[in-house]
Formats: structure tokens, C-alpha cells, sequence
């Protein structure tokens, strides 16, 4: 099993940034696929962005293009999410997600691995 550690969550103002960390226990994330995602009370995990093993494929859902970016460190196996121009509608929780094969939507349904989700809080 695949245990992923989300990190970088917590209390930002309307239109400051966040910086989430992926990391998966003494293992390398560099042979997986990587999905965030965001809950809030009451609704179901959403995709925010997730991107193939090569990196060469990364889907933004539209509320995020061009304010958030997944990237990832192949050399330290790590996985990043920066979210600039943070809104209040961006809060929730944020989960990292991982998977050997490449999913082909962004969808909870494709990843086998989760983390345990870190909070994100936009409030001035």
C-alpha cells in the first residue's frame, strides 16, 4: 500500500497562495500517475488537477486554470500543488491521489492510493 502524505494546507486571505505537497512514505512517486482533489461538507471528492506518469498530460478543472499547477520533482519523487489568486470557494479539503496506470479523466475513480487530505481555508 501506497501511503501519501499531503502537507502546505491552511489559513490564506482572498487572492494569496498555498503551496500542497504530495509525498509518498520511503517511496518515489515518480512511476505514478497524481491527482488532486477537493472536498467540502457534503459533496463528493472533485478534481482539481491531475496529471500522467510522464507529466506529459495535466488537466485543470476550469475554475483553476491559470491560478493553480500541478508540477512534479521526478528526481526527489515528489509532487507539488501551487494555488495563486486563492478564492473562497477554493476551500475545502485537499487530497493527493496516485496510481500506476495513467487515468484518462480526472476522477477519484482512477486513483487506488489517497492521502488523508489536507485543509484549505480562504477567509479574510
Amino acid at each position: 500500500q501506497l501511503a501519501l502524505v499531503e502537507s502546505g494546507g491552511g489559513l490564506v486571505q482572498p487572492g494569496g497562495s498555498l503551496r500542497l505537497s504530495c509525498a509518498a512514505s520511503g517511496r518515489s512517486l515518480r512511476d505514478y500517475a497524481i491527482g488532486w482533489f477537493r472536498q467540502v461538507p457534503g459533496k463528493a471528492r472533485e478534481g482539481v488537477a491531475c496529471t500522467s506518469v510522464s507529466g506529459g498530460t495535466t488537466a485543470y478543472a476550469s475554475p483553476v486554470k491559470g491560478r493553480f499547477t500541478l508540477a512534479r520533482d521526478y528526481a526527489k519523487g515528489t509532487v507539488w500543488l501551487q494555488m495563486n489568486n486563492l478564492k473562497p470557494e477554493d476551500a475545502g479539503t485537499y487530497y493527493c491521489a496516485a496510481d500506476l496506470g495513467d487515468p484518462y479523466v480526472c476522477s477519484e475513480d482512477g486513483y487506488a492510493h489517497w492521502g488523508q487530505g489536507t485543509q484549505v481555508t480562504v477567509s479574510s
